[in-house]
């Protein structure tokens, strides 16, 4: 009798550490449910967001206009384009023509304003004026 009663505690030993083990495996598990709800609130946000977007494209043109306007640099007709320039961003031969560009008159507008971002063609000087070393 003694033999199966040492049987029956093994065998409930062995049972209590399988059911251990399986419960650390479902709190793992949570963890990894946890993680994965996340991951998807994310992606909704984000699909939510696109379909927005594409619902936009859809129905209006300003959208597009501006989506051509910040990635495709569109200009319509009348308007007119700046490009602002930090001449630390430039390479050196370029940084040195637009800081003699700076210096020169502005030339005036066609409009019929001074535009100072512009120098008139007749008052820049001479790159390379000609020598009487003959």
């Amino acid at each position: 009798m003694r033999i199966v009663i040492a049987i029956l505690v093994a065998l409930l030993l062995m049972l209590q550490v399988e059911l251990w083990r399986q419960y650390g495996q479902i709190g793992e598990l949570m963890r990894q449910v946890e993680t994965q709800l996340d991951q998807n609130q994310g992606l909704s946000e984000r699909n939510d967001a696109l379909a927005a977007e594409v619902a936009d494209l859809k129905s209006g043109l300003e959208a597009v206009e501006e989506r051509a306007r910040a990635e495709l640099g569109l200009v319509r007709d009348g308007e007119r384009f700046y490009l602002v320039v930090d001449p630390e961003d430039l390479p050196e031969g370029q940084a040195e023509a637009l800081r003699r560009l700076e210096g020169l008159p502005a030339a005036p507008d066609p409009v019929g304003g001074a535009s100072e971002a512009r120098p008139a063609l007749d008052d820049r000087p001479d790159p390379d004026p000609p020598t009487d070393d003959g």
